[in-house]
């Protein structure tokens, strides 16, 4: 594979990349047909996950893709769905070549795909950007092998970690640069999680709020032990126009219940819990996971991020940092987490640090 090959996969994964926040359950794909050095069809996976990725590119070729080499960011589909395999029309289409980032850990799938374009002839290359690849859809991944959902903690604090004053002013922190960046973000996830704290004091939107992406509606969840939530929030009254889901425990009495969903808002009740009742954070992304959510984004608040830090699920630190400081008398970002040994203390790994406008935006990984 040579710097061309390079190229055009970097380009696939810049399609898929449109998919994010839109597909779950599928995977957010890219294909791209190239013939004799030219490209004739790009597809990515649509919303809803339909149609795929090669079944846009081969529409977009036509004829012209006999004969090409598709570059593809996730092993082509083995198996019969609402539409046929991906494996199969390329094969049909007549291509050359196939160059896949990385296989699709679907039990489904899982390397079928590959067998079928090479029993049929295809030149099959495997690797390309795998990492990369591998990255963008973690959350499919994940949900496939381990039954949950991608976290990605989003903090914006002070230098200090604080996110508001004693007072509970916090509004703003970062600048519009880095607002707006936390806008696209929640674009590419399936679902936005906050606390009942956060949720009462914000009454947030927890929508898109960016010029052409309007229209994304990631599910709002609210994790809400007590049921506290008041009906009349705008965040509750609003629950038909924009998908919201409390999480909460069970044994609560059902004209509590009632009140909350007489607006549209589904209620989930979590038997797993800890001696405070509140649900454990595993059980939580188990019952995302089982709603075909595969990408989660928590935004708040600071006993949420705790939870979810100890309970070592979180998988990305989206930290935008503001040149203020507050002090001791701020609220933290993270609450305490009871730690009794350094070693023990949620670790990540430093990917990125961007600059956005005044402030910053750094990007952690989970280490190990």
């Amino acid at each position: 594979m040579n710097a061309s090959d390079r190229a055009h996969m970097r380009a696939t994964l810049l399609l898929a990349r449109r998919g994010l926040g839109r597909t779950a359950p599928n995977p957010a794909v890219g294909c791209i047909l190239v013939h004799e050095g030219r490209v004739v069809g790009r597809g990515w996976t649509q919303p809803g996950g339909r149609p795929h990725a090669e079944t846009e590119a081969l529409r977009r070729a036509g004829d012209a893709a006999r004969g090409a080499t598709a570059f593809v960011s996730l092993e082509p589909c083995s198996h019969q769905g609402v539409t046929g395999p991906c494996a199969d029309a390329l094969v049909a289409a007549g291509i050359r070549r196939c160059v896949i980032a990385c296989e699709d850990p679907d039990p489904r799938v899982s390397g079928r795909g590959i067998a079928r374009l090479r029993a049929a002839g295809v030149q099959v290359e495997i690797g390309l950007l795998r990492e990369e690849a591998k990255a963008l859809n973690s959350g499919f991944i994940l949900h496939r092998l381990e039954a949950r959902p991608s976290v990605t903690l989003k903090l914006a604090t002070t230098l200090d970690g604080k996110i508001a004053l004693a007072t509970g002013e916090s509004r703003w922190i970062t600048g519009p640069e880095a607002r707006e960046r936390a806008h696209l973000v929640r674009a590419e996830h399936d679902a936005i999680l906050v606390g009942s704290g956060t949720a009462i004091a914000d009454d947030p939107r927890l929508d898109v709020r960016l010029p052409g992406l309007a229209a994304r509606r990631p599910l709002r969840v609210v994790l809400d032990p007590s049921l506290r939530l008041p009906p009349s929030l705008d965040f509750i009254v609003r629950a038909k126009e924009h998908p919201t889901l409390i999480i909460t425990r069970k044994g609560h009495a059902q004209d509590r219940l009632q009140a909350l969903e007489a607006p549209g808002v589904e209620i989930a009740a979590i038997a797993d819990c800890d001696s405070q009742g509140r649900p454990q954070p595993t059980a939580v992304l188990q019952e995302l996971a089982c709603r075909g959510i595969t990408r989660l984004m928590i935004e708040g608040g600071a006993g949420i991020a705790a939870s979810f830090l100890a309970s070592g699920s979180i998988d990305q630190l989206l930290w935008f940092r503001a040149g203020k400081v507050i002090g001791g008398d701020g609220r933290p970002s993270v609450e305490a987490l009871g730690l009794t040994a350094l070693s023990s203390a949620p670790a990540f790994e430093l990917q990125q640090v961007e600059r956005l406008g005044g402030d910053l935006l750094e990007t952690w990984g989970r280490k190990g």
